[in-house]
């Protein structure tokens, strides 16, 4: 499940870990764009919920420098040992760019250096020398971690994916429908043991058809105009189906943009109606190569006007008990 959930204050997530528990879920992975940071959420799991996998998904390679997302990592670690994994990726302009003011220069070479400063860092080696997008003097965890994290890897197209199967831990896949996950997969090759392919699922559990594809169009011309997105679903194969949601972005016409992403698209990439029938959905990724997917719930109508109350009904039946939660 993805945390922290929703008009649920971090101080009342206790109750959110120990119901996940209960329920027999395995992992709590958080994200970092403009809400809560990848690690405060994590943190408090590694706390109140001593069971549960904890993973980012994903810490940005460029908003930390390289020594302070080690040491981020390093500390979740040995809070959590052998039970966190550290995701990584490229993000976007809009987050490292725009909001936190730091250029968007070669993301996947930043990504690729990140990458290989973490592994050894993580593993208590002294980093002394120059990547081709930074230079790191002398660097070593004062703390390495007695269980050094998996990293893994946000990956999109062939170019990253490739560098995941290579030099990571796992790969973490996003935006794509479960009929996509094949074609990422192939990308990979041959796996090592213990990799991972993770996958956020977006679901939004409400009847409401047409809320539903109302907020699944805005999320949709929100990501897939970014270019790193767009090139994706190009290479999945949506030029025609998409196409005229991007010109339309690109004249400027951002309500014209919404309007033209087809039913099937939004229901192929957010997963809505019943609970049920959203699992069942999540279900087809795990059938199609995913090995940890994790639901990203959307706020509905349901939860948004009946706050903790709603969100304790709507739970259970994702197959969680949050009685607590309310």
């Amino acid at each position: 499940m993805t945390v922290p959930l929703g008009g649920v204050p971090l101080a009342d997530h206790a109750a959110v870990y120990a119901a996940l528990d209960r329920a027999g879920f395995t992992d709590v992975w958080s994200s970092e764009v403009a809400g809560t940071d990848a690690f405060t959420p994590l943190a408090l799991a590694a706390a109140w919920a001593p069971r549960l996998r904890l993973g980012t998904a994903i810490t940005p390679a460029f908003t930390r420098g390289p020594g302070l997302l080690a040491m981020s990592a390093a500390a979740l670690a040995e809070a959590a040992p052998g039970r966190f994994a550290l995701g990584i990726g490229a993000s976007s302009p809009v987050v490292v760019r725009d909001w936190n003011a730091v250029a968007y220069d070669e993301p996947f070479k930043r990504t690729r250096d990140v990458l290989r400063f973490l592994r050894a860092a993580l593993r208590g080696e002294t980093v002394d020398g120059a990547f081709d997008t930074f230079a790191v003097r002398r660097f070593a965890l004062e703390r390495p971690p007695a269980v050094p994290p998996p990293v893994l890897l946000a990956a999109l197209r062939p170019g990253m994916l490739r560098l995941a199967a290579a030099e990571a831990d796992g790969v973490i896949l996003n935006w794509l429908a479960a009929e996509d996950v094949p074609t990422a997969v192939a990308e990979l090759g041959e796996r090592r043991p213990g990799f991972e392919v993770a996958a956020r699922i977006f679901v939004c559990p409400t009847e409401d058809t047409a809320y539903a594809r109302a907020l699944g169009r805005r999320l949709i011309t929100g990501y897939l105009t970014v270019p790193a997105y767009a090139a994706f679903h190009r290479w999945l194969g949506r030029q025609e189906t998409l196409g005229p949601m991007w010109r339309a972005w690109e004249a400027g016409d951002r309500r014209g943009a919404a309007a033209a992403v087809p039913d099937e698209v939004v229901d192929a990439l957010v997963l809505h109606g019943s609970p049920e029938r959203c699992v069942a959905g999540a279900r087809r990724y795990a059938a199609h190569g995913v090995d940890v997917p994790v639901l990203a719930v959307l706020p509905t109508p349901e939860t948004t006007e009946g706050g903790a109350d709603a969100w304790a009904g709507l739970l259970p039946r994702l197959g969680i008990d949050v009685t607590e939660v309310a």
